[in-house]
């Protein structure tokens, strides 16, 4: 029962981002060469996060995953778990995007068009097919961000509509927090004091991105002069 549990909320999540790759292509923007190797990184940061859910489950369980690993292995994770490949996807995430040529910027903006769409889909999910009545107003609070969002698509800069998605965004879950017994993010209960480090890491991270960007274009435009 658990394992069929597990099952079918790993479909739906799957389901889910399958649905926000499709909105991405369709309205992300982009031409197609760009959409092709952000779907790709997109793609790989999330195989990124599922190896380190599975690795930091093995970590804070690892005496009991000596002793019987197919025990831990066949449960689902708990938010623990998610939090730990949440720092290291966020750690690697950092080394990479120092190294590559793309738009970090544009890069997050983008997967936060497919991330909003993806847990969107789960809620509604999880509200109307399994029942969940916690869910409905954290659905309530993605469907505003999700319209808001494509809304400042090609209106607003990159970094600044991902500010405001990520302040509303916080500040919605911290809401639901004092008027419910808790939320879930993909079935991973999110706590304060979790929510807080997302938000004072994921602003100051957009605020280095953004002045990193406008020193850049300073620096072409002398290059220019």
């Amino acid at each position: 029962m658990v394992i069929t549990s597990n099952l079918m909320a790993i479909g739906t999540i799957v389901f889910g981002f399958g649905l926000g790759f499709i909105i991405f292509v369709m309205f992300g923007g982009l031409s197609k060469e760009k959409r092709k190797i952000y779907l790709e990184e997109m793609i790989s940061q999330l195989i990124n996060l599922v190896i380190f859910v599975w690795v930091g489950k093995i970590i804070l369980n690892f005496p009991v995953f000596i002793e019987d690993p197919l025990t831990i292995l066949a449960y689902p994770s708990d938010a623990n778990s998610f939090y730990l490949a949440f720092l290291f996807s966020g750690l690697l995430f950092f080394y990479k995007s120092s190294k590559w040529q793309l738009d970090t910027l544009l890069f997050l903006e983008s997967f936060l068009l497919v991330l909003l769409t993806a847990s969107l889909t789960f809620e509604f999910i999880q509200y109307i097919w399994n029942d969940n009545p916690f869910a409905f107003g954290y659905l309530i609070l993605l469907t505003i961000l999700l319209l808001v969002f494509m809304f400042m698509q090609n209106r607003v800069a990159s970094g600044t509509s991902i500010l405001l998605i990520l302040t509303v965004w916080s500040l919605g879950v911290l809401l639901l927090l004092f008027i419910q017994p808790f939320v879930t993010v993909f079935g991973y209960m999110i706590t304060p004091w979790f929510l807080g480090l997302v938000f004072i890491i994921g602003f100051s991270y957009i605020l280095y991105l953004k002045r990193k960007r406008r020193y850049s274009w300073e620096e072409l435009k002398q290059t220019q002069w």
